[in-house]
């Protein structure tokens, strides 16, 4: 099953827990006590003793955070130990110059990205072309074949962890969204980085999480903050077919977590071409083993969301390809009764459509007589505000000339 552990999780963290956890059950503290009998396998045992065992309150953390027992627990932290990455933790003023390069030029998966950022990148590289040839990270941060020609020439190693995120030349190559370059420097540059051995399947586990963010993660993608804050990148398709045909396993659970939000499928098109219905366990799945979500559980996330979504021609696909879809209802895409009302997050239809820059739906919302000025119970925000936040420029246009009429 999938692990629940908090972001940046530690073994040391865990095993005070685990301490704390033994003193409270000893000391009958309710909390501590529901908490053993709803994870413990065998609380009623456990309990039963005059001293609660620290082996029983380690397994009871263990499974609390989604593990079969403490040594998986234990396998992972120790695994992601070396492949954790926080992005949120760079201090960009202290970086040099091509080092700060890389770190513009790249989604971090955080409330950084944004246009504004790979333009600064695009910027920083035109003043300093000669950066690309301080490291092997900046040219292929820059998607520069040549200036990754140099590099290899020179020595680098495509497999060598560095740059100010710790990752392989190539996952810099994928994730960067600035400078523009064209397709075929791109996939030059991805070529030469995977002909000199470069993997296919590189990736990171952000935060410790344990989903890793992969090559083909970047290339595809998207995610919570939105197409425009985190875009796919400029030659997705082209690139992630390279990726795939050389090897890049199509079981990727953060591509398809971060892709699903829109109606968009032809991720999915490419990796059911791929062998994404019926490929057996990846490599990252057997380094992670039960910290991974199943991909039983995979396909009930991706499910549930298109069937909440009315995303119809998604579940049809999904049934082509075999996953079972069977007794799925699906939503009805249409407009509420009231265009005015709260959703249980507090915020009303059109900041949805604002968010996703959905202007058919929004220009029916408005029609409909939805209320442009009514501002969301969490950010004090209207839906010109998700807009803008979300950098989809054409909704808050529309929005604004809504607010003046």
């Amino acid at each position: 099953m999938a692990s629940m552990l908090p972001d940046n999780p530690s073994l040391n963290r865990l095993r005070v827990e685990a301490r704390t956890l033994q003193r409270q059950a000893d000391a009958g503290v309710a909390d501590a006590l529901d908490a053993v009998r709803r994870h413990h396998p065998r609380a009623d045992i456990a309990l039963a003793p005059d001293r609660f065992a620290l082996h029983d309150a380690q397994l009871t953390v263990a499974r609390r955070y989604g593990f079969s027992g403490w040594p998986g627990l234990v396998h992972f932290l120790e695994a992601a130990a070396a492949l954790s990455v926080d992005p949120a933790r760079i201090d960009e003023n202290e970086l040099s110059a091509a080092d700060k390069f890389c770190s513009l030029s790249v989604l971090h998966y955080t409330e950084a990205d944004a246009p504004p950022r790979w333009a600064a990148a695009a910027h920083l590289l035109a003043a300093a072309p000669e950066l690309v040839n301080d490291h092997i990270w900046a040219a292929a941060a820059a998607n520069d074949p040549d200036a990754l020609a140099r590099q290899l020439a020179a020595g680098a190693t495509v497999t060598e962890k560095g740059g100010p995120l710790g990752w392989e030349p190539l996952l810099y190559l994928c994730y960067s969204r600035s400078p523009a370059t064209s397709l075929d420097q791109t996939l030059a540059a991805a070529t030469l980085l995977l002909d000199a051995g470069a993997d296919p399947d590189a990736g990171y586990l952000w935060r410790g999480m344990s989903t890793p963010f992969t090559a083909l993660t970047g290339v595809f993608g998207e995610g919570e903050l939105g197409p425009r804050r985190q875009p796919r990148h400029p030659f997705a398709a082209d690139l992630a077919s390279l990726l795939l045909e050389r090897g890049a396993h199509p079981v990727d659970q953060q591509a398809l977590y971060n892709r699903m939000f829109r109606r968009d499928n032809s991720h999915l098109e490419l990796l059911f071409a791929h062998g994404l219905a019926d490929a057996g366990p990846s490599p990252w799945e057997r380094r992670l083993g039960e910290a991974m979500e199943t991909r039983a559980q995979m396909w009930r996330r991706q499910i549930s969301w298109a069937a909440e979504h009315g995303f119809s021609e998604r579940l049809s696909m999904l049934a082509r390809h075999g996953v079972d879809t069977a007794g799925v209802a699906v939503a009805v895409a249409d407009l509420p009764a009231d265009p005015d009302i709260l959703d249980d997050n507090g915020a009303t239809a059109l900041h949805h459509a604002a968010w996703d820059g959905d202007l058919e739906l929004i220009d029916r919302l408005l029609d409909a007589g939805a209320d442009p000025t009514i501002a969301d119970a969490k950010f004090d925000a209207t839906p010109l505000g998700w807009a803008e936040y979300a950098y989809q420029s054409e909704a808050a246009d529309r929005l604004r000339s809504a607010m003046r009429r």
